[in-house]
């Protein structure tokens, strides 16, 4: 069984990840237009050059997903061969939904179905046909291309974890390629390092959008300024609420925070389905849904190659290069709530639960303000336009108990990004600490500080458009190694199942942190 350093952190890990953020965060302070420019540049260098890349990697992680969970492969445990699931199946279920709705679908929920009703990637906006284009894209966004990311990574990363004995870290998912020496070595140190900014930077992106997001609710409620100097203060207490909770260990708190999440979603999405549109919600759902199902392939590959729209770019690669930098996050969380379950079970539930639930919710809340622009009142397109953060908001307040449902919303999104960024902290802690499930307390303490200074300078180099391109930034190289990842899991997983069909156990590697 592999052993770790408790309460140590790895020295090239840790310092070469805190100099380089360091070296951002001073660069984005001291020279905020040229770091602008920068991640402009670089926006259009990632997307233009390389951006089918990411649409292909996203498409075949989908199809390497379905296939291994429901292959023979799919009984295979992570875990022991007669380990029992550590938690119940309910528990499970609602953890996995928990992780299945954050920030980021609570501000796009509205903002994007209503935008693309708006600006569809072809043809014309406000029409019966990109009301339809809309629902398709926002579910195509948020449906099986993105947990598939999650759910892969995460099996790999508990099937090293739990059946092989590995510490949890991505660089100990090249062993069976590169060895323990490897591991330890260079191309081991970079995958974990890539893994620290890939978290460091999908997290800053969520927590700039729901500053954003809660400013336009503040605004919205008590007519506070909707400015960037207002957000980064909401950055800067949430950031020093979730620091103290990390440091005190307050883990009953973050997870009756956790709890409070997905009881506030359901009754906030429950509300909406009463006091909305009920009968369209589900007319849309379905109709949604057939679309979705019908399209997935076409918008799976859809570059625009011919008509050179950069619609691609700033939807669907930024969308997948964001998941990509949550993998390792989102991933690991999915791999410890999971030992002792079937691969076939990890997928199932990974892959389709979460999926339907944000189809239920963008559904549910996008349509009603579509709805609102086709039958109701209407109103949502130009404030969305002036403003995306307030389109929740705006569509909230056209409804009855429009101020309780914006109350409730705002308390949700805050909820959601101290959560979030407390395990996030506690990820890149691991990261940095040889694997260790306790990191120490000043370990955690400097990623916490370094997601909210990131998140704020990205806000005032260049608001949206910057915290989109740091998401792609960061994935890219995460991506490339992620293959290696595959490559390596995919060769061990028919050893194993070779192994299992002649009565044999392939035992845990003897790995030591030395």
């Amino acid at each position: 069984m592999a052993k770790v350093k408790k309460k140590e952190t790895d020295p090239i890990v840790f310092w070469v990840s805190v100099a380089i953020s360091a070296a951002l965060v001073i660069w984005g302070i001291l020279a905020t237009e040229s770091f602008g420019k920068a991640v402009d540049a670089v926006f259009n260098f990632l997307v233009g050059k390389f951006g089918w890349s990411y649409l292909a990697f996203v498409s075949i992680v989908l199809g390497l997903t379905l296939v291994v969970g429901l292959s023979k492969f799919g009984e295979i445990k992570l875990g022991k061969p007669d380990e029992e699931p550590e938690f119940s199946t309910g528990s499970w279920f609602a953890m996995l939904f928990s992780a299945g709705m954050g920030i980021g679908l609570v501000f796009w929920g509205v903002a994007e179905p209503i935008t693309h009703y708006a600006s569809p990637p072809f043809g014309e906006g406000e029409t019966v046909k990109s009301a339809l284009l809309a629902i398709r894209y926002a579910f195509f966004h948020w449906g099986l291309h993105p947990w598939a990311l999650f759910s892969l990574f995460g099996m790999i990363i508990g099937y090293f974890g739990f059946r092989r004995g590995l510490p949890q870290l991505p660089s100990c998912t090249l062993y069976p390629l590169i060895g323990e020496k490897g591991v330890k070595g260079p191309i081991g140190k970079a995958f974990d390092i890539l893994a620290i900014f890939a978290t460091l930077f999908g997290i800053a992106t969520s927590l700039g959008l729901g500053a954003q997001q809660i400013n336009s609710g503040l605004n919205f409620l008590f007519n506070i300024p909707n400015n960037n100097f207002v957000a980064i203060i909401i950055i800067a207490v949430i950031t020093i609420i979730f620091i103290i909770a990390t440091v005190t260990g307050l883990e009953k708190g973050i997870k009756f925070v956790g709890n409070m999440n997905v009881n506030l979603s359901l009754v906030l999405l429950a509300v909406m389905i009463i006091i909305g549109p009920t009968v369209f919600i589900f007319k849309y759902l379905t109709e949604g849904l057939g679309l979705y199902l019908q399209n997935i392939f076409e918008m799976s590959f859809f570059t625009s190659s011919v008509g050179d729209s950069q619609w691609p770019g700033w939807w669907t690669i930024f969308y997948w290069a964001w998941w990509i930098s949550w993998t390792p996050f989102v991933g690991g969380f999915i791999a410890r709530i999971s030992r002792g379950r079937t691969i076939r079970e990890f997928v199932v539930a990974t892959l389709f639960g979460p999926t339907i639930l944000s189809f239920i919710w963008i559904a549910t809340m996008g349509g009603s303000a579509i709805w609102l622009e086709r039958f109701g009142a209407g109103g949502i397109v130009e404030p969305v336009q002036a403003d995306i953060a307030s389109a929740f908001f705006v569509t909230l307040g056209k409804f009855p108990l429009g101020g309780i449902t914006s109350i409730i919303a705002t308390i949700l999104i805050g909820t959601y990004f101290i959560t979030s960024a407390n395990s996030a902290t506690f990820v890149m802690g691991m990261l940095t600490s040889y694997g260790d499930l306790e990191p120490s307390r000043n370990v955690k303490i400097t990623w916490g500080v370094f997601e909210g200074l990131i998140a704020a300078i990205l806000l005032l180099a260049g608001g949206l458009s910057a915290l989109q391109t740091a998401a792609i930034a960061s994935a890219f190289p995460f991506m490339i190694f992620m293959c290696f990842s595959i490559w390596a899991f995919l060769k061990v997983l028919q050893e194993d199942h070779r192994a299992l069909e002649n009565g044999e156990f392939i035992g845990t590697i003897d790995f030591k942190f030395e």
